[in-house]
């Protein structure tokens, strides 16, 4: 449990504090209005010339590839720096996301071999290409291994068909990393991933899925679509371990977005609280005020211990990460519910406008008890282990 921040993650933190302030902040009017008036669209929420300038301020300032490993020419800083930076990127609410995303790239490069490592991961790497995970379906949500969508070996090619939904970014990804069993002369082989690239003859995209969130997702469909050996990655039959961590280092990066937004609301609450006088006394005078920021600060201490102790054992190699990640990700995403609402519930009628960015974080952090597994599956993978195993001893 001790967790030691070298300095070079301080600095990198620093700047990305600094970079938050000046870029991001002001900006945030633009994106609450972009989502009042995109309706059924999936507009983008930062206009494209923005989005433009804010990825060539960021590469100015060194903060891509800050968890990309040094032999694919990344700044190899690890995953407990990554954390840290998302934690200070979160603190604005604009959908701004440093490349590349993390949980593919750890997927990728446990699963690249061969011409693989040239034609996506080291782009990928660089941020030149974007990608997505294409895993659940319509009757495979938190249950991966109910999912359906065969990839079929004929003749030399391998033939998908299937549909996957609720895929993030699929519009924008230059290629797919598909989940599919895999099957030839009738055996089968287990789950294997595929890459697919944009545009390969039978993928198509369902219109977007209006949810509540700063992205719309979509449904994939895959109609005969003809892919060779060399898009299998990984081994066949053997997509499932890899699988699994990424969707902890998924849900620690989900973590990470929560410590950000929390930190921005317990902010906003202090100063409201020390500024706002009612029947005439601050409200930082009222112990019910004191309680809100008290209970919203300790919660959110405690889960940053939590988050920052796991990435701590990923950067030293732990791939057993499946019931601590299924804590994080439970523990942060109802804390920061729980930290936004008392933000509301502190400003009152203000709360609720869209003057202050609280009523779009309470969207926001909703969706996140639902995606990347409810709290309902994780509690259930938690108690589930906890009856065969006993209470892990620390380490």
């Amino acid at each position: 449990m001790d967790i030691e921040i070298s300095e070079t993650t301080r600095m990198v933190r620093d700047t990305v504090r600094r970079f938050v302030k000046s870029e991001l902040i002001p900006i945030e009017p633009i994106v609450i209005r972009r989502d009042a008036e995109r309706g059924y669209t999936d507009m983008p929420l930062i206009p494209e010339d923005i989005e433009k300038r804010l990825q060539e301020k960021a590469s100015e300032l060194g903060l891509w590839g800050v968890d990309v490993p040094q032999e694919l020419g990344g700044q190899g800083l690890g995953m407990l720096t990554k954390c840290a930076v998302i934690e200070e990127l979160k603190n604005s609410f604009v959908p701004f996301v440093l490349p590349p995303e993390s949980p593919n790239l750890h997927l990728l490069h446990q699963l690249c071999k061969g011409a693989q490592i040239d034609k996506y991961l080291m782009p990928f790497s660089r941020g030149e290409l974007r990608s997505c995970l294409a895993l659940s379906e319509p009757g495979a949500g938190s249950d991966a291994g109910a999912i359906k969508t065969k990839a079929t070996r004929k003749n030399g090619k391998w033939y998908l068909n299937g549909e996957k939904t609720w895929i993030s970014y699929a519009n924008k990804a230059d290629f797919m990393v598909v989940i599919a069993l895999a099957e030839e002369g009738g055996q089968k082989l287990g789950m294997t991933a595929f890459v697919v690239d944009k545009g390969t003859a039978g993928v198509k995209l369902s219109e977007p899925i209006p949810v509540t969130a700063d992205h719309y997702p979509y449904s994939i469909y895959f109609d005969d679509v003809c892919v060779e050996d060399s898009n299998v990655l990984g081994e066949v039959g053997q997509a499932f371990t890899p699988l699994k961590k990424r969707l902890g280092i998924r849900r620690l990066d989900i973590a990470s977005r929560c410590l950000g937004t929390a930190t921005r609301c317990i902010n906003m609450m202090i100063d409201q609280a020390t500024r706002r006088t009612t029947f005439g006394k601050p409200l930082a005078d009222r112990q019910a005020v004191q309680f809100m920021i008290a209970d919203s600060y300790q919660e959110m201490a405690m889960v940053r211990m939590l988050v920052y102790a796991l990435a701590a054992r990923v950067d030293r190699g732990d791939s057993d990460l499946r019931m601590d990640a299924a804590i994080v990700k439970v523990q942060s995403t109802e804390m920061v519910a729980r930290v936004v609402d008392r933000a509301i519930q502190l400003f009152g009628g203000m709360g609720l406008t869209k003057e202050m960015p609280f009523e779009y974080l309470a969207r926001q952090v909703r969706i996140l008890r639902i995606v990347e597994g409810p709290s309902e599956i994780h509690r259930w993978t938690i108690g589930k282990d906890l009856l065969k195993n006993g209470i892990p001893a620390l380490s």
